[in-house]
């Protein structure tokens, strides 16, 4: 609901009876709203992470491979949920001129992500699939940069094209 609706959108009554949940169990486990979605957003970057790091793990696979291994898989769960783009993507550019709490939240997700991928292309260029001189922590973030981007033109034209004509340019590019 909120990669669907937004976090401004989402009311909460409609998230409770959706849920077949009643507010005093709602209250029970969340503070308020944010603490919600600040959950939601951990249960997500955990699901995230496990992804990652089982692809990164994946030595029969050349290092530049198991990051499109990664993103193939993204892209699968983008699918299944009609080209809704990244949650966190979504939130962050719904809250983060407004919420300390989500701009942090979701910047230090990305980071970690960046820094999860920066391993298999340290991996790439020890094996020389990539230049000797390139910065790979710069090239991770560029990398979740612009993957961002081509998950929001996914949404857009409910297509996975931005997200496989971005990932081709950028492995092409390393």
């Amino acid at each position: 609901m909120l990669l669907r609706q937004g976090y401004n959108n989402l009311g909460l009554q409609a998230l409770l009876d959706s849920a077949g949940v009643p507010k005093g169990s709602f209250y029970h486990h969340f503070s308020d709203k944010e603490d919600f979605a600040v959950q939601v957003i951990d249960t997500y970057i955990a699901d995230v992470h496990a992804t990652l790091d089982a692809c990164i793990a994946d030595v029969a696979l050349p290092p530049l491979e198991r990051i499109r291994s990664f993103f193939r898989q993204v892209e699968q769960s983008y699918r299944q949920e009609g080209y809704l783009g990244c949650l966190m993507g979504g939130l962050g550019q719904e809250l983060s001129g407004i919420s300390d709490v989500f701009r942090e939240k979701i910047e230090w997700c990305f980071s970690s992500i960046a820094q999860r991928l920066q391993l298999c292309l340290d991996a790439a260029k020890e094996e020389g699939a990539i230049a000797p001189d390139v910065d790979t922590a710069r090239m991770a973030d560029l990398l979740v940069d612009c993957w961002e981007g081509a998950a929001l033109r996914s949404r857009l034209r409910k297509s996975p094209e931005p997200l496989a004509a971005m990932l081709d340019f950028y492995l092409r590019s390393v």
